[in-house]
């Protein structure tokens, strides 16, 4: 089940008192073993680049995109990313996306991650949250930490104004290669945190699920709202 998120307009309108939360990451893998076993073998696999083992491992319809077909053999050309398939003009960016693939994969997966009601397991942990109907899940951000010092400065000298755990915060405009975001909090706060523990609300997320015969498979591996 979904955590719902509280105060929706705060997020977008500023200064406001609105509750913050806090989503400690809980793992619910142990309560299954043989879960617990497939994560371990296929993570392995993963680390090793064993491209047919890991394909192995995927559902016959496994879910890829938001406008794909998605299965096993749209799931090998994104690990081995042919040149070929690509535009002549991105045909030589082929390795960096291909790693850059394969360690989304590995990192979604050793995610903590929660069991929904259909049984089925999804990594991470903070895709359970449901943002409000008015917030642009584009601009939401997890931040996977614990006690993350929220400056009012981009610098790591500037002064503190507070200690942020496991909660979601809004990056108007998000900059990828700057070293602090500007966030805003749900109580209406802003301020600098460090862009290393943002995680975006709309990023790689998995799903694990299990077989009437108990095998497990990934059946989706996914980006996007």
């Amino acid at each position: 089940m979904k955590f719902a998120l509280l105060a929706a307009a705060v997020l977008i309108a500023g200064p406001a008192l609105a509750q913050r939360q806090s989503f400690p990451p809980v793992d619910e893998a142990e309560r299954d073993p043989s879960l617990v076993a497939f994560r371990t073998d296929l993570l392995a696999k993963i680390a090793a680049r064993d491209t047919d083992a890991v394909v192995a491992a995927a559902c016959p319809e496994i879910y890829l995109s938001h406008g794909s077909a998605g299965g096993p053999e749209e799931f090998r050309t994104n690990l081995t990313v042919p040149p070929e398939t690509l535009g002549e003009e991105f045909q030589d960016e082929a390795a960096e996306l291909r790693d850059y693939y394969w360690s989304r994969l590995h990192e979604t997966l050793s995610q903590p991650g929660y069991f929904d009601d259909q049984g089925e397991y999804w990594m991470p942990h903070h895709w359970q949250i449901t943002l409000p109907a008015t917030v642009d899940p584009f601009t939401a951000f997890f931040v996977s930490g614990e006690s993350i010092t929220l400056r009012q400065a981009p610098s790591r000298g500037a002064a503190i104004l507070a200690l942020i755990s496991h909660e979601i915060v809004i990056v108007p405009d998000f900059q990828p290669d700057e070293e602090y975001q500007k966030i805003r909090l749900t109580d209406g706060t802003t301020g600098y945190l460090l862009s290393g523990f943002l995680t975006s609300m709309v990023g790689y997320r998995a799903a694990f699920v299990k077989s009437e015969l108990g095998e497990w498979k990934l059946c989706t591996f996914v980006t996007g709202d």
